[in-house]
């Protein structure tokens, strides 16, 4: 397959990736699926991981691997000027933003994981709005989650939606990681030369 249908397959397969995660962020401030007050939600919602890094950062990626396929690589052969080779490269800078976005979304998530959603809990005589977990201490343990009296089933919403975001950010940061090699192999080897070998017999 030439390397900018390859691209093209990369920028199809980001698409919806970044659809999902943009939908999972923005679910994430209806914590247990109902309307919080914004000092309600858990605090790594509003670094919007899923909406900018997974999301907006994304798209710029996906649409520069879908279009380095509508130049024909076979329309390239004996023209310099045709920028083939450049582009190629060019997709390299942008799959490096795409792994920067879907990193962050990572990190972000990890972190919001490990620390828990925030909720109305018990502490000692009195109940208030915070973090009753701590170091991820209630992923092993679901007895702890109980301990969340409002929203309900926040926990179960924010590992849900979280955990969406992180397998989502590592699929991503894979497919950006993919298109780096394959825009070297481009810029290096050209889009398809076999193809412009073919052609000119």
């Amino acid at each position: 397959m030439c390397s900018g249908g390859f691209a093209k397959c990369l920028g199809i397969s980001l698409m919806p990736l970044s659809i999902v995660c943009v939908l999972c962020n923005i679910l994430l401030f209806f914590p247990g699926g109902k309307p919080e007050d914004s000092e309600h939600i858990t605090d790594q919602v509003w670094y919007f991981g899923g909406i900018l890094g997974s999301g907006v950062l994304m798209i710029f990626p996906a649409l520069v691997f879908l279009g380095l396929k509508n130049n024909d690589c076979c329309g390239c052969c004996g023209n310099e000027s045709c920028g083939r080779r450049f582009a190629m490269l060019s997709s390299i800078l942008f799959a490096g933003v795409g792994v920067l976005g879907a990193g962050y979304s990572v990190i972000v998530s990890a972190v919001a994981i490990n620390h828990g959603p925030k909720c109305l809990f018990e502490e000692g005589n009195t109940t208030d709005w915070g973090y009753p977990f701590s170091n991820g201490n209630y992923l092993g343990n679901s007895s702890l989650w109980e301990a969340c009296q409002e929203p309900k089933g926040v926990v179960n919403w924010h590992l849900s939606l979280f955990s969406v975001l992180l397998v989502m950010g590592l699929i991503q940061v894979a497919l950006c990681a993919v298109q780096v090699i394959n825009g070297l192999l481009g810029a290096l080897c050209g889009d398809c030369c076999g193809c412009c070998k073919m052609n000119l017999h």
